[in-house]
């Protein structure tokens, strides 16, 4: 088991990419998924590891899983647009827990990739959310909520309202966003042990996957890919006998 300090660093570097490691890396071309592992030594478990994220969710195991209690009470107070995804902060970095087997972990942001980037029996939803988490001994957890093409969403409406078009760019958010309405009321969800889905690719990170999607508008999701100006998913990769537990 590595030091406490270390997994916190790990976690907090996959946090940052960008302002951790100088090398660029993006979804195209020559700096895009397959590629990341040659673009600095720090990125080789995007290449090397055996426990990767995403994956196809498909054959499971049913267990006996300690169920997902969230604690949200405060909404984002701002909006990033990093070149990567368009990425979601907090005032206060202690306000929004989950428990888990009998852990507290604090959120730390959450964003958003178009498709999504995990996949169930090989099908892409049209957008996914990671709520990232970490613990207090470093490891990190993230929650996925994925998004059909359907309804408007209210929630997302008032987030977008504000989304920054530009990269690099922020927004201050002077609106009151319920985070739990970004939250399917049945929260069941598929597990895994797997990774970072950005560089550096870290490993030991815990998902849970909620199985129950939301909704979202086309016009939503265009006003999302508009500002990306590209898909932001990595490929699934693969499990290499890890299990999918529900």
């Amino acid at each position: 088991m590595k030091m406490r300090f270390a997994k916190a660093a790990i976690v907090m570097a996959g946090l940052m990419p960008a302002l951790v490691f100088a090398a660029h890396w993006s979804y195209e071309g020559a700096e895009s998924p397959e590629h990341w592992g040659e673009l600095n030594s720090e990125y080789k478990a995007c290449q090397a590891g055996q426990n990767q994220s995403p994956v196809d969710i498909d054959k499971t195991v049913k267990a006996a899983i300690a169920p997902l209690a969230m604690h949200y009470t405060e909404g984002p107070a701002s909006l990033l647009n990093n070149g990567h995804t368009i990425q979601a902060s907090f005032k206060h970095n202690d306000a929004n827990t989950i428990t888990l087997d009998g852990v507290e972990w604090t959120l730390q942001q959450f964003h958003f990739h178009a498709p999504s980037e995990n996949t169930v029996h090989g099908k892409h939803y049209a957008m996914e959310m990671h709520l990232v988490h970490k613990s207090v001994t470093g490891d990190a957890a993230v929650v996925a909520v994925m998004f059909d093409v359907g309804a408007e969403n209210a929630a997302l409406a008032d987030l977008w309202k504000k989304i920054p078009d530009g990269v690099d760019k922020s927004e201050t958010l002077t609106r009151t966003i319920d985070l739990n309405a970004l939250l399917p009321a049945d929260k069941t969800f598929w597990r895994f042990s797997g990774s970072l889905t950005t560089p550096p690719c870290s490993e030991g990170v815990t998902w849970l996957v909620l199985k129950h999607p939301l909704t979202l508008s086309a016009a939503q999701l265009a006003q999302f890919k508009a500002v990306m100006h590209h898909d932001n998913n990595r490929p699934v990769q693969p499990l290499h006998g890890r299990l999918v537990v529900e």
